[in-house]
């Protein structure tokens, strides 16, 4: 196990999945310098096969002057019908020119049944066969099973079964997926240890948001020996969203004490998500932990009067440590002490 932990943003291509948001080639490549300068470790732009925006993207951001991040490029496994050779879909990948590939294969037989109408032999065929291709054309390929959980769930034997056909590749990292976001924490901690436990490759967690559970399940599988995490800023996503790196990454940070951003780059993460925010037209929510204008924001007097005197009786962080600041409100529930700390806020001197 280590103490660092990757990040893996893909906001520009799940989290323009989510309802609202629409980000144009120019927004995408603003976004990408803004996670880049955050510290990211990979930024999934989009998948060239699925539309020419993504495509359009992939050129643009060749000519960005990136410092940090590597950027990947999406896609699935080949078609059943086709040869990787004649995949319209897998040639996309590689025509993005991208430093990382990211496949995602099914390992829920569920899927394999009644979306491919495959066998489950056939399945395996087809994610070995495409990660073999890709891993000796592309410098790094990454494996995300798709709805892993709720494929161990129903068959643990075919589940694990996918991943070591995607292993039989080395892939850099295998991705173990929360593609429906129903897992509870306890399944993804213990499910993640025992793949833990039978494949080699190093282990990544992608969790959605569908029970409001993706944070607690990312932090689950990471105790449980995930290395590699994906999500997106501000929890942006299909349906109920993905896990939300502007809670994830400070709770990695601050308190698993994993080495994931740095103190300083930690500092930038209240004003990535606003202008993430800014750039998806979409409002920040204030009560965002870690990040939203309410985190630090203090009401009540007896609230205020403590924190006035040590701010941990009501703060788990400081503020700051994430970009962000303490805020007291005036209000009928308001004492003596918040009077006197928004005065003193405004720059207003009290007479006696």
């Amino acid at each position: 196990m280590t103490d660092r932990i990757e990040i893996y943003d893909t906001t520009l291509r799940d989290g323009s999945q989510g309802e609202g948001v629409n980000f144009s080639v120019d927004d995408k490549c603003r976004v990408a310098e803004q996670l880049d300068a955050l510290g990211v470790d990979f930024i999934e732009g989009g998948w060239p096969g699925s539309n020419p925006r993504d495509l359009a993207f992939f050129e643009r951001v060749r000519d960005l002057k990136l410092t940090h991040a590597r950027v990947a490029a999406f896609g699935a496994t080949r078609r059943h019908t086709l040869s990787c050779d004649d995949d319209p879909s897998i040639q996309s990948l590689l025509k993005a020119e991208t430093p990382v590939v990211t496949i995602f294969g099914k390992s829920w037989l569920l899927h394999v049944k009644d979306a491919l109408r495959l066998s489950p032999e056939e399945n395996l065929e087809i994610i070995e066969d495409t990660m073999r291709y890709l891993s000796a054309r592309a410098s790094c390929v990454i494996y995300d099973a798709e709805h892993f959980f709720d494929g161990y769930k129903t068959d643990p034997e075919y589940a694990l079964a996918t991943l070591h056909a995607a292993a039989a590749a080395s892939p850099y990292r295998i991705v173990l997926c929360d593609t429906n976001g129903g897992s509870l924490p306890e399944t993804v901690a213990r499910v993640t240890r025992e793949v833990f436990e039978q494949i080699d490759v190093p282990l990544g967690i992608h969790c959605h948001n569908d029970g409001e559970l993706a944070v607690a399940n990312t932090l689950a599988a990471v105790s449980a020996g995930a290395v590699h995490v994906q999500g997106t800023i501000n929890g942006y996503g299909e349906r109920c969203g993905n896990a939300n790196l502007c809670a994830v990454i400070p709770n990695l940070e601050l308190k698993l004490s994993r080495t994931v951003l740095g103190s300083e780059r930690l500092k930038k993460m209240r004003e990535t998500s606003r202008f993430v925010s800014e750039i998806a037209n979409l409002s920040l929510d204030s009560r965002a932990a870690f990040v939203g204008d309410s985190a630090f924001a203090h009401k009540g007097g007896v609230h205020v009067s403590a924190v006035e005197r040590n701010p941990m009786t009501y703060e788990h962080i400081a503020p700051e440590a994430v970009g962000n600041r303490r805020r007291m409100l005036v209000s009928d529930l308001a004492g003596r002490a918040n009077l006197l700390a928004k005065a003193r806020e405004l720059g207003v001197v009290l007479a006696g």
